[in-house]
């Protein structure tokens, strides 16, 4: 068998790769026979349609005849888009993380004819340059070692296969108790970034669920002004830096400064889905309209960008155009001169234009050096020069769009919809919610089980664990949007399933793949935050409230499952387990906010809305008619209307408020009660 044949794939990344000389495999059963049948080493190459070194090494190497040739003689050629096969690249990852190496992506590694990794690296330059091995010289390494040398591959598959298995048997613990989370936190907040915000050095990274999780301790904290503080002052400056693209909308996957200023600059769905929700928190919590505009901003960017033909939002768009990275998003003073004219000064002033420019002699738009912030008289002046640029900047090559559609990206986009749409009282960005859901749970799934991915009419893929818990933290979303009760049903059929085909019933928690999927190396199982938030973390905080919901003491069960499942790795390492922090607390002593009144009574609206507007980084807030029963064993069964008003009780753990019959009361209560 020869030639490259991804020319039948779904993936845009896969595609970028479908003329190069090398001899492409996608994944699967038969490149893994071809392997064993020519007795061949696998080189194994996982990127993403928006990486820009997975763009780089492609055309340094994957272009280049001589090489590809070398490596179709010495490798059976396997692309991978990371994106489409999440459950290939953490094993991977995983493997070259257990090398001592640092991972990412391109990924490039090098398995047995039966799957099992035993070398890897990432990005290689061709020839040996800035101290890295070229990759001419690591192909033929690699493949005399496979032949000449097959013990010590075998030493390195059997050390990496102990290690991977690993991958399914964390280490178990106890309940994360409340001294535990807050001494966590204390710790993140003390590594914070005191003048640029966000944690670490370059390059930086948002870390949404982090700084959610720093959100949450300040609602716990008798002091937990600095934990919301440390939040607000990050989400500023990423408002007012070079990550966010201040003509379009929507930010960045991250800078490779510390001051959040020059951006990598590739979008990607899911970051912008988690900045959403911090976005309505640092909203709701200082009125400051600079949230509210960015929300404003990457929801119009997400709808009228993003949106895929069938409803759903498309994964990314990529950070090159006409092989230059950033060159659709950048800037010569002139150019802003020319289109501008008398105005350019004052635009120039606010958004760091010079004509040396802030970035290798162009300017990346961003309002980091100003003293002050900006006023809604700028604003309003500011805004129709934007609108300028923006119509100029229509007008270049733009970036690739990575137009697939991915089930647990989708779910958080879809939950930050469905938040954003009611706290700022706009139901078209609910209808957009439940447009993407119903594509989801519609042309997208097969037999009531959901698919991974979409593109070009074809849904591919079995859904992985994220898939079910992110679309099940949306249905929940939209049930406390819309009271719609189609999306508990849903919430609990995918409960169902995953206790079906997920579940491991001899270590507890969740594996990230079925027991029907294509088998791999190994089966993996995780509470890690990386970009996205886990998918065990995530569905700690789902169950609790599908506990709360029906009383099925079942889901508490799970619950706290997943988190004694887990809860002794964090001896190790607690700075991945953010989400199951933030799941174990509203485990543990979580709010749930039920009022009690007839839908449409305005009274019972405005109770509802007072309750939406207090900004907790999670909790329930559950609508029941007169007469309707809660479990007997909600801490609110049994209360009801007060003198024929609607009314509203918020429980902490077995204990429920007064009957709050006012705004101004549930807004005291809960602001008293989270600081």
């Amino acid at each position: 068998m020869s030639a490259n044949m991804l020319n039948q794939e779904t993936s845009p990344y896969l595609l970028q790769h479908k003329d190069n000389p090398v001899h492409w495999r996608a994944w699967g059963p038969d490149a893994l026979a071809e392997a064993k049948a020519q007795n061949k080493p696998i080189l194994l190459s996982v990127g993403y349609a928006a990486c820009h070194w997975c763009h780089v090494m492609a055309h340094e190497s994957f272009e280049n005849p001589d090489i590809a040739d070398q490596m179709n003689r010495l490798f059976i050629n396997i692309k991978v888009d990371r994106e489409e096969r999440p459950d290939i690249d953490t094993i991977y990852q995983s493997a070259l993380s257990m090398l001592g190496q640092q991972g990412g992506w391109p990924l490039t590694m090098f398995l047995t004819p039966d799957g099992d990794p035993f070398w890897g690296g990432t990005y290689f330059p061709p020839d040996e340059k800035w101290g890295r091995a070229g990759f001419t010289q690591v192909l033929s390494a690699i493949s005399k070692t496979y032949h000449e040398a097959p013990d010590r591959v075998g030493q390195n598959v059997d050390a990496l296969r102990t290690g991977l298995a690993q991958l399914a048997s964390p280490k178990s613990g106890g309940m994360i108790d409340q001294d535990t989370a807050d001494g966590i936190a204390l710790r993140l907040l003390e590594a914070m970034d005191t003048v640029h915000g966000g944690i670490g050095d370059a390059p930086k990274f948002p870390q949404p669920s982090l700084l959610r999780q720093l959100w949450a301790a300040g609602e716990r904290s008798p002091s937990g002004n600095a934990f919301k503080q440390a939040v607000l002052h990050t989400m500023r400056k990423m408002c007012e830096g070079g990550i966010y693209d201040h003509l379009g909308g929507g930010f960045a996957r991250y800078t490779v400064d510390r001051a959040w200023l020059i951006p990598h600059f590739e979008k990607m769905l899911y970051d912008n889905a988690q900045l959403l929700d911090l976005l309505c928190l640092c909203w709701l919590e200082t009125g400051d309209a600079l949230f509210k505009r960015r929300v404003e901003e990457t929801i119009f960017w997400l709808r009228t960008d993003m949106t895929t033909p069938e409803g759903a939002f498309a994964a990314a768009r990529d950070a090159d155009s006409e092989g230059e990275e950033g060159k659709f998003y950048v800037w010569d003073a002139t150019e802003i001169d020319s289109l501008l004219g008398d105005q350019a000064a004052f635009f120039k002033q606010i958004y760091d234009v010079s004509p040396q420019g802030n970035w290798e002699g162009k300017t990346i738009l961003n309002r980091l050096p100003l003293s002050e912030p900006v006023t809604e008289e700028q604003e309003a002046r500011l805004a129709p020069l934007r609108a300028i640029l923006f119509a100029e900047r229509e007008k270049r090559v733009p970036p690739l769009k990575d137009d697939k559609v991915l089930t647990d990206w989708n779910g958080m986009t879809i939950a930050a919809f469905a938040n954003a749409g009611r706290i700022f009282d706009q139901p078209e960005w609910v209808t957009a919610a439940r447009q993407a859901f119903d594509f989801i749970t519609g042309p997208m799934s097969q037999d009531s089980r959901l698919r991974h991915s979409f593109r070009v009419g074809r849904a591919r893929h079995t859904a992985t664990l994220d898939d079910y818990a992110a679309m099940m933290r949306a249905a929940l979303a939209l049930l406390e949007a819309t009271e719609d009760q189609k999306y508990l049903s849903h919430t609990q059929n995918w409960a169902e399933i995953l206790d079906l085909h997920y579940h491991d019933t001899e270590g507890g928690a969740y594996f990230l793949t079925p027991d029907d999927a294509e088998a791999l190396v190994v089966r993996t199982k995780s509470a890690g935050d990386n970009a996205t938030p886990s998918g065990n973390g995530v569905l700690v905080s789902v169950l609790v409230k599908l506990y709360w919901l029906t009383g099925n003491t079942q889901y508490q069960s799970r619950a706290e499952e997943i988190v004694t499942a887990f809860s002794g790795e964090m001896e190790r390492n607690f700075f991945p387990y953010s989400t199951l922090i933030d799941g174990a607390m509203l485990l543990q002593s979580g709010l749930q906010i039920v009022l009690v009144g007839t839908s449409g009574d305005p009274a019972l609206d405005a109770l509802q809305q007072a309750a939406r507007n207090v900004p907790l980084a999670d909790r329930l807030i559950t609508v029941i008619e007169p007469g309707i029963d809660l479990p007997p064993d909600h801490p609110a069964s049994g209360k009801g209307l007060v003198d024929g008003r609607p009314a509203a009780y918020i429980c902490a753990g077995p204990v429920c408020s007064l009957p709050l019959v006012t705004p101004e009361a549930i807004t005291a209560h809960l602001k008293a009660q989270v600081g």
